[in-house]
């Protein structure tokens, strides 16, 4: 077997591989993710000392508390959720869905009367 890579111009055949660039959509996204899910586990906390203190008998305030914080840590973590599919979407793990109809990428901006 001869080696065909003797000669004037002989070189590797693959390019250098490119520099990986940092995704600072992607690092934004993680950042709330985390911000997200540390105020859920304060507000899950903060619930459960709520309860502990109006099952005690401290008043309606707590149960008025304890309630705001269950609704809080119920959005946190919803809107963590939410992120964690908009991250996959920025790491190219998912891809955006198709469209519904195939007239739907060719319809002009208007309807039809404005398409005359």
């Amino acid at each position: 077997m001869v080696s065909v890579s003797t000669g004037k111009r002989a070189g590797s055949r693959r390019a250098a591989p490119a520099p990986r660039k940092l995704n600072r959509a992607a690092l934004l996204i993680g950042a709330a993710i985390t911000v997200c899910i540390v105020a859920w586990g304060y507000l899950v906390y903060a619930a459960i000392d709520f309860g502990t203190a109006a099952r005690g008998g401290s008043g309606s305030s707590a149960w008025l508390f304890m309630a705001l914080a269950c609704l809080g840590a119920i959005a946190c973590l919803f809107v963590g959720l939410l992120l964690v599919a908009r991250l996959m979407r920025a790491l190219g793990i998912t891809s955006p869905p198709p469209p519904s109809s195939p007239d739907e990428a060719a319809r002009p901006a208007g309807g039809k009367r404005a398409a005359r």
